[in-house]
């Protein structure tokens, strides 16, 4: 079989598409579907031998939803160390095929103030189950739960479209392949021909790895859990009052601070004039006053 001029630009025409568009192949793909979806309802609308009509069922596809989750919890500043790997541990005891733990930060403040995050993934079957194990983790260290959010992105579409696409591009690679075994036309047909194999199968790795990627969101859910230190109802008429105490010792330390600062940068410069005084009134002359006026000879104080 030889690969005339005509073939190479076609199966230039079929793998120039980007991954947005439809190409050739996807109508060609799409035309044999038709068909024989058309043929499979001649055939289940044929009429039995009693006359009667057979009735075809269309498949119904399972919604491919991601979730993500969302916790909150407040407990004791002390407590939130603690607190976080109990939660890890908890991940930890299902094995990396039910939970992974992808990123943790603890932040202590001054004062009774801190701050953590722990970012996992849980399988999604057992999501909600975990989280509810999550709370009950915290109510063991004095803490409660503050917030919770739950939400999710369809992703059926997408899935369905990449793989139709990849479905079309492992079709035409076949194709393009089985004219590349037969060896025949001239070098430069073949060199196209490989290129357009080549730039095919990058598109079926890439199809393959954005559906990879899809299907894990789908099978884990991404939980990020948050905790922050501080009471219930820690506001009111006493705050502004608990607040000010607490800055006392604060306020005091800044301002012994500053009194430093400004001893150190201002003493070098009184020693200097202190220094200049004594010697302009050691040296200085009887007829003369500090500043260097001339004084009258009865003004003249006897020692």
């Amino acid at each position: 079989m030889r690969i005339s001029p005509t073939g190479i630009a076609l199966i230039l025409a079929l793998t120039a598409c980007s991954d947005a568009s439809h190409t050739s192949a996807d109508v060609d793909m799409a035309a044999e579907t038709t068909e024989a979806g058309t043929a499979d309802a001649a055939n289940l609308s044929a009429p039995k031998a009693d006359g009667s009509m057979e009735a075809s069922e269309i498949p119904v596809s399972v919604p491919q939803i991601a979730y993500s989750y969302q916790y909150g919890f407040r407990l004791p500043a002390a407590e939130i160390p603690k607190a976080q790997q109990a939660h890890v541990t908890l991940c930890e005891k299902r094995g990396p095929n039910i939970c992974r733990i992808l990123n943790m930060e603890n932040s202590g403040g001054e004062g009774d103030y801190a701050t953590g995050m722990l970012n996992i993934e849980v399988a999604a079957p057992q999501a909600r189950a975990f989280g509810k194990q999550l709370a009950e983790a915290v109510d063991e260290y004095g803490g409660s739960e503050i917030s919770t959010a739950i939400s999710g992105e369809d992703l059926s579409k997408q899935i369905v479209d990449t793989e139709a696409r990849l479905r079309s591009r492992i079709l035409l690679s076949d194709r393009l392949t089985d004219l590349l075994r037969t060896k025949k036309g001239s070098v430069a047909e073949l060199v196209e021909a490989e290129r357009a194999v080549t730039q095919v199968n990058e598109e079926i790795d890439q199809a393959r790895s954005w559906l990879n990627e899809m299907r894990g969101r789908v099978a884990f859910s991404k939980m990020v859990i948050n905790y922050e230190s501080g009471a219930p109802g820690s506001g009111g008429f006493t705050r502004p009052i608990r607040e000010a105490f607490g800055g006392i010792a604060s306020t005091l330390g800044y301002s012994i601070g500053a009194a430093i600062t400004f001893l150190s940068i201002t003493l070098p410069w009184i020693l200097l004039i202190g220094l200049g005084i004594y010697l302009r009134r050691r040296f200085k002359s009887r007829h003369s006053s500090f500043w260097g006026r001339k004084i009258d000879g009865d003004a003249i104080p006897e020692d």
